[in-house]
């Protein structure tokens, strides 16, 4: 894939619900501060499955000192986005130039990284005189690219993406000069040759919306059933995975990978991101890191899933936003270099136990909705607020709000009125206390169906009332929680609890 590949449509499909609830677990935060100590690179936690994690990455990147610190140091291999296409490596006829491409794999040696090579025959991204060849000539002229490339690149670079998107979305064969000239033959021929030229490398024929099960992948599987029952060297299938939340999941994703591996092939995430339309919301955030989840479950299930490539880890060099104009966001770090909750959701896919970061921390904000501490509702603000460097799972959190029953009913009903994140999100009872005290026998308990609190993130405003199921009158001046500030301001009188324990404020 190319950092400036044409736009391209992903999977069909009506638009899914976007709630905080669909995201995937992002950290269980244990201890008084609500800190976590780094448990680990993703690909030191992916090595420990027995795969890779890796990031795609180009040559003007590279000079930018934080970005190449982060990507020599959390990622085990590595996938030049352009500079070993045709273009770069061959822009004349027989004249090679692989320097972008050795400055790639330099820095993968000089990190103790794998590379894998992208790509050798595309229908994209060729010089104009491929184009201008008469069929007669394609054969020869893509052997010859071929042998001398994956020559060069011998030893260097560990796999092969030797045929890039063969199919149309219906299954048939796209357009290409190769496929003019050759029809589909082309593709053993690339095959055999990248073998012939690096026989220890493996190869692959990398495609997009091949991720689930659908007409474009029944078409690659048709494919490679054929190479493979006519000796074609052919090691793997490569999954590109550019995602994107308004368009759903892949369909089962892990049964698709499941039958290709069934085959006797590898197969390997190349090209992972799952990008949304902008502004980003807590909504979409959520559903990225879901799917960001689902992808790295689901190759963890598949034992010859070999490993998992992002397009490049950092928005600050994302290919989608030039290419999808309104959408981005796709990475698992945001511009800054920091890690998202997406990024989060995908360590404790791979078994993580934290972000890498120094953690998450949390407290709780308050404000009084009602001016009368003695009517018959109790109508606390909240909103907690992320202080820490890394993202919280509010899967995870509860948050107690103590008050005094008083007379009357001895039963409640509680509501959530308005939240940004959506009040299908939030979980609400009323609990009586394990130990009442005055100001405080019961208490509100607000939780969350799921969800993540970036660093730096807050909840925003959740608006929530109880009352008895009687209507009878509260006198809330002596409850515990209870505040008179009608603008949010830290409350310590609200106890926040992640993974059940105690991580801001003071019980009563």
């Amino acid at each position: 894939m190319s950092l400036v590949k044409r736009c391209r449509h992903s999977r069909t499909g009506g638009l899914p619900t976007l709630l905080v609830g669909a995201l995937a677990l992002a950290t269980t935060l244990t201890g008084g501060p609500a800190t976590a100590a780094t448990q680990g690179t993703l690909h030191e936690l992916a090595a420990a499955q027995g795969k890779y994690f890796g990031s795609a990455t180009d040559n003007p990147e590279l000079p930018d000192a934080a970005y190449a610190a982060t990507l020599g140091s959390e990622f085990g291999q590595i996938t030049p986005g352009n500079s070993m296409k045709w273009d770069t490596t061959e822009p004349v006829q027989g004249q090679f130039n692989f320097a972008k491409g050795d400055v790639i794999t330099d820095f993968a040696e000089q990190h103790g990284q794998t590379v894998r090579g992208h790509t050798l025959v595309w229908h994209s991204q060729l010089p104009g005189w491929v184009g201008s060849l008469p069929s007669a000539q394609v054969e020869a002229a893509m052997t010859n690219h071929i042998t001398e490339e994956a020559t060069h690149y011998r030893g260097a670079v560990s796999a092969w993406d030797v045929v890039n998107e063969p199919f149309n979305e219906d299954g048939t064969f796209r357009t290409s000069p190769f496929y003019t000239a050759m029809g589909s033959d082309y593709i053993a021929t690339a095959l055999r040759a990248a073998h012939a030229a690096d026989p220890d490398a493996k190869l692959y024929i990398n495609d997009y919306n091949i991720e689930g099960l659908g007409a474009k992948s029944d078409a690659m599987y048709a494919l490679v059933s054929e190479l493979l029952d006519e000796g074609v060297p052919l090691d793997g299938v490569g999954m590109q995975a550019h995602l994107a939340v308004q368009y759903g999941f892949p369909y089962q994703m892990q049964a698709n990978m499941q039958r290709f591996a069934d085959l006797g092939l590898d197969v390997a995430v190349t090209e992972l991101d799952v990008r949304m339309q902008l502004p980003a919301d807590a909504a979409k955030t959520a559903t990225q890191s879901s799917y960001y989840q689902q992808v790295t479950e689901a190759c963890l299930a598949v034992e010859r899933c070999v490993g998992i490539t992002v397009w490049d880890y950092t928005d600050k060099y994302s290919w989608v936003p030039s290419t999808f104009p309104g959408q981005g966001a796709a990475n698992l770090y945001d511009e800054n270099l920091l890690p998202k909750p997406a990024y989060s959701a995908v360590r404790t896919a791979l078994g993580g136990d934290d972000e890498g970061g120094e953690g998450g921390a949390l407290k709780a904000q308050y404000r009084s909705s009602d001016s009368s501490a003695g009517d018959n509702q109790i109508k606390p603000g909240l909103q907690l607020v992320n202080t820490g460097t890394a993202a919280v799972n509010l899967l995870d959190v509860t948050v107690r709000y103590w008050f005094s029953s008083d007379n009357g009913a001895s039963t409640y009903g509680t509501w959530c009125d308005w939240s940004p994140i959506g009040c299908s999100t939030v979980t609400h009872r009323v609990a009586a206390a394990s130990t009442p005290k005055a100001g405080a026998d019961h208490y509100l308990e607000v939780g969350f169906t799921g969800g993540s609190l970036a660093p730096g993130a807050s909840t925003g405003e959740i608006q929530l009332r109880l009352s008895k199921t009687d209507w009878s009158n509260f006198d809330e001046s002596d409850d515990y929680s209870h505040g008179s500030g009608t603008s949010y301001a830290d409350a310590t009188e609200i106890a926040v609890y992640a993974g059940g324990e105690l991580v801001w404020g003071i019980e009563p």
